[in-house]
């Protein structure tokens, strides 16, 4: 490394954020960018270490540990310390299909098994590979690749989210003629309208899906695959199929009260808001927390991007439930490094509900009773209890309701964060694709169907943006070797 002992000299820096109270007058990304003597400080603390955990790219202990699609972020690092910026994007661009998208989104578990996170705070790798494809796309380093050579073999993606979308950029650049389905009117999938545009910017999505549309991948959106094109149309016309169709079905409460008006789940907030926002219409569909008490169950990320949207929507107040407990300042006996570290940490959502109300928004192991409506049918109270987490003889978490912590909420908009089930069935019915524990049921991301492959959430469940990029990929390897089988 250019700075041997550069991780003694230099502390950690975080990425700038916008001022909490201001930025809830816009939907603009909240964060700004480093510096760039900033960033020759965070790559100087890249460590010389033996073994790079950083990349190593697993799961321990159900956590994913080091980077899935293997970045190459040491060497990517001393570049940026060096200023060989250009060669920093290009060894970045080796292993990552979409830098611009985990640089703003990923919760960077690479960062979690650096090896200056075992006694010391780890190097800024998520900015800093923000950084790079920023830069890389400001000097215009980011260029149409159009492969040389085209096999005649034609594949369709169905789902333009990271998965499908890292799919078809690897089969376009092995030749391929590559056309992508998406039953959405844009290309994204939940990068879209999953994800706010606090985090990652459609302005973001869209420079993307361009320049994949002038490498030669075509894109047909409001087209469901079963609905305005046949799966049977489908298998004629393509010798290859990957799904890639993620796990959007939502996981929905089951208590008294969930019919009511004002009781939603939380994609269909966050997606009817992005729309809004992109359209800059309002239809019946629309959900506003203008001027009213909102309460999201589920303590996930989801759930804290219902906080923010709330905010920005102006709501009366904001609560999340969670049925655990807070998470320790520091690491426990139990999760040592390099595991992704499970500790406190203030999400920017948490970060601006503390600055406009006072108080942190998160409740922690609490149990929703039941949701109580007026007369007109609309939400008005939520009934709660604490809940005392344990753990039992045979080593089985167990949640005991505590008697005398009964609580009646004030309440004018339910949502529910509470995780997916997994993908919508009806396609995979068509198809006559096997499943299993609620995924889709795959061998080297093979389905039972000839000629049919799987990728992202479909196969492997709700995860993280970066393992779908690197399920598209290895897909995409699975195809590539089907095709020149034929």
């Amino acid at each position: 490394m250019g700075k041997a002992t550069g991780f003694m000299e230099y502390v950690r820096e975080e990425e700038k954020k916008r001022d909490p109270l201001s930025r809830l007058y816009d939907w603009n990304e909240y964060t700004d960018p480093f510096s760039t003597d900033m960033l020759v400080r965070q790559g100087a603390r890249c460590m010389d270490c033996g073994t790079p955990f950083c990349h190593m790219g697993m799961e321990l202990n159900g956590l994913t540990s080091g980077c899935p699609i293997h970045n190459l972020i040491p060497e990517w690092n001393d570049l940026v310390y060096r200023g060989r910026w250009k060669e920093a994007f290009e060894r970045l661009a080796k292993t990552n299909n979409f830098p611009e998208f985990t640089g703003r989104v990923c919760p960077a578990p690479c960062e979690g098994s650096c090896t200056v996170a075992i006694s010391d705070q780890a190097v800024a790798i998520k900015g800093i590979e923000r950084a790079i494809i920023d830069r890389a796309f400001e000097e215009g380093w980011v260029q149409p690749r159009i492969p040389k050579k085209r096999t005649g073999r034609k594949v369709a993606v169905i789902g333009s989210g990271p998965a499908g979308l890292a799919c078809a950029d690897e089969l376009n650049q092995a030749g391929h003629f590559v056309t992508v389905y998406e039953r959405d009117d844009r290309v994204g999938g939940l990068l879209t309208y999953g994800i706010p545009n606090m985090k990652l910017g459609k302005d973001v999505v869209e420079r993307r899906a361009r320049l994949l549309e002038e490498e030669g991948i075509t894109f047909l959106t409001n087209t469901e695959v079963g609905k305005q094109i046949t799966v049977h149309e489908l298998q004629k016309q393509y010798d290859a199929i990957v799904l890639c169709i993620g796990a959007q079905k939502q996981r929905d409460l089951v208590l008294e009260g969930r019919e009511l008006d004002g009781v939603h789940l939380a994609m269909d907030y966050l997606t009817v808001t992005t729309k809004w926002l992109l359209n800059g219409e309002k239809d019946e569909t629309f959900i506003d927390a203008k001027h009213k008490h909102v309460i999201v169950i589920g303590g996930g990320d989801t759930g804290a991007d219902c906080v923010a949207t709330a905010l920005r929507q102006q709501c009366k107040s904001v609560v999340q439930f969670g049925k655990h407990p807070a998470l320790p300042k520091e690491r426990t006996d139990d999760n040592p490094w390099p595991q992704y570290p499970l500790i406190f940490t203030i999400d920017y959502a948490y970060e601006e509900a503390e600055a406009k109300f006072g108080t942190d928004p998160r409740q922690y192991c609490i149990q929703t009773k039941k949701i109580v409506g007026d007369k007109n049918g609309k939400v008005k109270e939520l009934h709660t209890i604490q809940m005392e987490k344990t753990v039992d003889e045979r080593g089985h978490v167990v949640f005991k309701e505590i008697p005398g912590t009964e609580k009646v909420w004030p309440c004018d908009l339910v949502l529910i964060a509470i995780g997916f089930e997994g993908p919508d069935q009806p396609i995979l019915q068509q198809f006559g694709i096997e499943t299993v524990n609620k995924k889709v049921k795959a061998t080297e991301y093979k389905t039972n169907v000839e000629g049919v492959f799987v990728a992202g959430d479909a196969r492997r469940g709700q995860s993280l943006v970066v393992w779908a990029i690197h399920e598209g990929r290895e897909a995409a390897k699975a195809v590539n070797d089907f095709l020149i089988e034929r």
